[in-house]
């Protein structure tokens, strides 16, 4: 009996092991079971790759640079106002260039332009998938890329908004625009061995050009004007800067002239013309470029092709815009260009002028004469005619002092601007108005010249502002200034005792302004009186004396 006792003990030990050892066994199964399931749905609810568009393309992974780069796909294909199925691209390193030309084609992308020293290509495509495709294959070639945004003729539509302006009755120049800006008659020498680029749409022969003064360049588009009803205007541009007709003259009418027409058949340019010009000038000599076109959208070859000019001593001058716009085009809105607004001969702010912080000065631009297709004579308005004005007054400092660079040429014209508008720099007139006699005087001591600048109505604390400025050689004492107010039938008369003026400094006269009396139908005028001292012989005796009228505002 004890032996059957000790084996069934055994018997049962074994079996209770291998009852354990099963159950083991099983329990390792389902684990195993359940990590494979958890296993497999995290695989099926990981995040798939970001999407890149076009949406035909998919990226297994996409870092952030190649994201950025599809993303200004996408922006570039939702741009209206630039070049339907083209886009610009930059590269990072030369090799990085050349590796894209060499492949450019089998990719299924046509190259319209290159510009090697920007490293910039100007490519068509087909279809978007091609070049997403390229954008994700290659994205450690690529320094970006961007629409080609159009550049028009100013006159032409454009899309921002306007600022409220208040209606006010412009003064045309005719022939004198070059008086208003204190021009002698004779400055037949002014601009002599200048040259100035006009990139436009191309400058027609006309005798105000001369023999000799007159050359063209072609980036592609002919040299030749075409006869559309604004090809006309790049034959205007280049007579405002350097015509020497008395019918049709310039600001420096002995400068050289280097034509690059950069518009097509229906006066739109783009870009990266316009960047490319820009380099073709530079490299062709041309000290001053300036640009009457403008668009409101810009890109980093544009960008590049302006620190091109700046860097190797050559200045944009560019037209602000004419849509009443509280921005600038650009070129003319990048802060290293000369921005050129337009004022009438009444010294006011034509209504279409664009303004905006970074406007540099303005200049005539209404009603004013000058050259056009077939010898014609004609009246032209905007800010594409104020913009060559001040690029020949640069040219006319450049050839009176030769140790002037044009950026620093262009400073005396921003320090020697007549003040326009509130006092001080501002939005609509920027530093002030062209004023070349002054900037050609500035270091003459015996040029004397005392200005009322302005009248403006401070509507935060309800005064009238008068503002005298010093724009003699030399500074200047003892002036009074008289002020008259006529409000219907009753007038006033306050004398203010004007400070030493140093050159260049204003002095602000100020009334305060009864709101009480300035009801519908009624006005406020104002005339002033600038008042020399004995024996001082104003050089410029007309602009002593001023009037406006202060109206209340419209309901």
């Amino acid at each position: 009996m004890k032996k059957s006792l000790s084996f069934l003990a055994v018997l049962g030990v074994g079996l209770t092991c291998a009852t354990l050892l099963l159950w083991l066994w099983q329990e390792n199964r389902a684990d195993l079971h359940r990590l494979s399931t958890a296993r497999a749905a995290a695989t099926l609810i990981a995040p798939n790759p970001p999407a890149a568009p076009p949406s035909s393309l998919r990226a297994t992974a996409i870092d952030a640079f190649t994201q950025s780069l599809l993303t200004a796909l996408q922006r570039l294909l939702a741009t209206r106002d630039a070049r339907t199925d083209e886009a610009l691209l930059t590269f990072k390193d030369p090799d990085a260039y050349r590796r894209f030309l060499a492949r450019a084609k089998a990719a299924g992308l046509i190259v319209l332009g290159e510009l090697p020293g920007l490293r910039a290509i100007r490519v068509r495509f087909d279809s978007p998938e091609a070049l997403g495709s390229d954008l994700t294959s290659h994205a450690a070639d690529y320094a970006g890329l961007s629409a080609n945004a159009l550049v028009h003729v100013p006159s032409l539509p454009t899309t921002p908004s306007k600022e409220d302006r208040a209606a006010i009755a412009h003064v045309p120049f005719g022939n004198t625009a070059l008086a208003f800006l204190g021009v002698p008659a004779e400055h037949s020498q002014w601009g002599k061995g200048v040259t100035i680029a006009i990139l436009d749409t191309g400058v027609l022969p006309d005798t105000t050009f001369g023999s000799g003064r007159l050359r063209s360049l072609d980036i592609g588009l002919g040299t030749v004007a075409g006869r559309g009803e604004e090809d006309g205007h790049g034959t205007a541009v280049a007579a405002l800067a350097a015509g020497s007709d008395a019918d049709a003259p310039g600001v420096a009418p002995a400068a050289s002239l280097l034509s690059i027409r950069v518009t097509d058949t229906r006066s739109t340019s783009d870009t990266f013309t316009i960047a490319y010009a820009i380099i073709a000038a530079v490299d062709a000599g041309a000290k001053i470029i300036n640009v009457s076109l403008g668009g409101y959208a810009t890109s980093a070859t544009l960008d590049a092709a302006i620190s091109y000019a700046v860097e190797r001593g050559s200045l944009i001058v560019a037209a602000a815009g004419n849509d009443q716009a509280a921005q600038l085009t650009w070129p003319a809105a990048d802060p290293r260009v000369i921005s050129v607004g337009a004022v009438d001969r009444a010294g006011q702010q034509v209504t279409f002028s664009n303004s905006g912080a970074t406007l540099s000065l303005t200049a005539p631009g209404y009603g004013v004469q000058t050259a056009w297709q077939d010898g014609q004579r004609v009246y032209v308005d905007g800010t594409s005619a104020s913009a060559p004005l001040v690029a020949g007054a640069i040219a006319a400092l450049l050839s009176q002092n030769s140790s002037l660079t044009p950026t620093a040429a262009a400073q005396v014209l921003l320090a020697t601007a007549s003040d326009a508008g509130a006092p001080g720099s501002d939005a609509h007139y920027g530093h002030g108005t062209l004023n070349v006699g002054w900037a050609l005087n500035r270091n003459n001591s015996t040029y004397y010249d005392p200005a009322i600048a302005s009248h403006s109505y401070d509507s935060t604390n309800h005064h009238m502002q008068f503002v005298v400025q010093n724009r003699s050689g030399a500074a200047a004492a003892g002036l009074q200034l008289t002020v008259t107010t006529t409000a219907g039938t009753a007038t006033t008369s306050t004398l203010f005792s004007v400070p030493p003026l140093a050159i260049g400094e204003s002095y602000i006269a100020t009334l305060p302004v009864d709101r009480a009396t300035l009801q519908p139908g009624t006005s406020l005028t104002y005339v002033t009186q600038l008042i020399n001292p004995p024996a001082r012989t104003d050089s410029v005796p007309a602009n002593n004396r001023r009037s406006s009228t202060l109206e209340p505002p419209t309901p």
